[in-house]
């Protein structure tokens, strides 16, 4: 069961967001439609021809009523309804250019409310942030669609992100405590602070516009020369199981191989499984083990490496 203090803020949340963006009024924009009916015409003038059903699945709506809702709008002229079986729920459906023409004014009044209510009154910098916190509770909660994903490299303000995160990630899923948080700020410090040469290199994952992971290279301290090391790898938990973590390990690996480095060495421990089966997908393999207590946590370190 979820934390009590969580569902009162997901309840609050909902009430407040609902108020804000008017789902309350009486109809869409003041106009006689309903909500649910502003967004079928909007279904359908994306759609172009369509027909109940596959609308009434898009919107998760019971199809008892959304075969009342589009008799009301075939009757208000706005609907076009061309029979084709016994079952009118199957039957093509489309705008009448009357229907076009709400369908336009609907979205040329959602795109100013919008600006209105949500954008105009803040910064560019809170907009910024409040777009990203949309993007990324739609993220969340969205069944996984089809948004490329983008390996590029790293933009101003990501550092400290992926620090936040990764201290954040390992502090809710394996315990770990503030010595960690510390290390990897350093880590990524002399990451940062390297010279170009001999070759670093580090990567974002980014999906739908959200940071989906990340991974860096650089020439590995106290390892003989010519040997690259492969570091802080992390996939969000929301983006886990589509590949991420294997396509970050490849370019990191490509890139130390083309490079010019001799072997690509890491450092890992033997609790974070999923991230070893990669390394050994990868043709990783296991030179050494040592336990230490680190990070407020009795582990076992692994040094993985690969001979190029």
């Amino acid at each position: 069961m979820a934390n009590a203090t969580d569902i009162i803020q997901v309840r609050t949340f909902n009430r407040f967001y609902t108020r804000v963006i008017g789902l309350l009024d009486e109809g869409m924009h003041q106009t006689i439609h309903t909500l649910a009916e502003a967004r079928v015409i909007y279904e359908l003038d994306k759609d172009g021809v369509t027909t109940a059903a596959q609308i009434a699945a898009t919107l998760n709506m019971d199809r008892g009523q959304m075969s009342r809702l589009m008799g009301r709008l075939v009757n208000q002229g706005l609907v076009a309804l061309l029979p084709r079986s016994g079952d009118a729920r199957a039957a093509p459906v489309a705008l009448t250019a009357e229907g076009r023409a709400i369908a336009a004014r609907f979205n040329q009044m959602s795109d100013e409310a919008a600006a209105r209510t949500l954008l105009d009154p803040f910064s560019p910098f809170e907009q910024r942030d409040l777009v990203s916190a949309m993007r990324r509770i739609q993220t969340i909660l969205a069944e996984p669609d089809d948004e490329p994903l983008i390996i590029r490299s790293h933009k101003v303000g990501e550092l400290g992100w992926l620090i936040h995160r990764q201290a954040l990630l390992y502090h809710l899923e394996q315990g770990w405590n503030g010595e960690f948080e510390t290390l990897i700020t350093r880590i990524y410090a002399e990451y940062e602070e390297a010279p170009a040469t001999p070759p670093k290199g580090l990567w974002v994952a980014e999906q739908g516009g959200e940071v989906a992971g990340s991974v860096f290279v650089l020439p590995a301290a106290a390892e003989p020369e010519g040997t690259a090391q492969l570091r802080m790898l992390y996939v969000e938990p929301m983006f886990r199981g589509q590949g991420i973590g294997a396509r970050l390990v490849d370019q990191a690996v490509r890139f130390a191989r083309e490079a010019g480095y001799r072997r690509m060495m890491l450092w890992t421990q033997d609790c974070l499984v999923s991230a070893r089966r990669l390394y050994q997908a990868a043709g990783f393999t296991l030179t050494r083990e040592e336990r230490h207590h680190s990070f407020g946590a009795d582990l076992n370190g692994q040094y993985w490496a690969l001979e190029f």
